[in-house]
């Protein structure tokens, strides 16, 4: 049965919570490294009765610069050291197609969003998406989620790109700031 008031934050992977290096391919578990605030950011969320759900494309398996085992092994290396600092990921999803192949997954569209909302009874008046891309706000928007854009990973270069296209959007510094946001943005409302 669907609870009308669960809410949840979607987190993309790369560039908000985990370092990325525009241009190259996470392909080794041990090279994964959070960003300093990001157990933090992630506490204050679920403290507040937020299920988290981190949403990738991982085109790196489409383009065959890492394997899927490669990609599950990195987001287990994740979901470890997150642990180690009480921080518990609800699920993950991520979208193995190179953009090429035209899937149903890939964000923008909001497909791994959809079967969270589905599956965990997520309200999303209530939910959040944060990432440091384009196609992450756009699919935000997609689900009818509030977004909330980060300058870190991807996001300084998307901002020079695409400003014209965020000049409506929430634009945090980094992830625990989004998180700081989200908190606070709830409670006024």
């Amino acid at each position: 049965m669907s609870d009308n008031r669960a809410k949840g934050v979607f987190l993309d992977r790369d560039g908000t919570l985990i370092h990325d290096r525009p241009g190259h391919y996470l392909a080794r578990p041990q090279d994964l490294r959070l960003y300093k605030h990001t157990p933090q950011a992630l506490r204050i969320l679920a403290q507040a009765g937020f299920k988290l759900f981190v949403v990738s494309n991982q085109s790196g398996i489409g383009r065959g610069y890492y394997t899927d085992e490669t990609a599950r092994a990195i987001n287990k290396r994740m979901t470890g050291l997150l642990e180690q600092e009480g921080v518990i990921i609800t699920d993950i999803a991520y979208c193995p197609h190179a953009p090429a192949e035209h899937c149903v997954c890939r964000k923008p569209l909001p497909y791994m969003g959809l079967r969270f909302i589905e599956k965990y009874g997520l309200n999303p008046k209530l939910c959040y998406m944060v990432g440091d891309k384009l196609s992450d706000l756009e699919f935000g928007r997609a689900l009818g989620v509030t977004a909330i854009f980060v300058r870190t990973g991807n996001g300084r270069q998307q901002l020079q790109k695409h400003g014209n296209e965020l000049t409506t959007e929430i634009i945090a510094r980094d992830i625990l700031s989004a998180a700081e946001w989200i908190t606070k943005h709830e409670i006024q409302n």
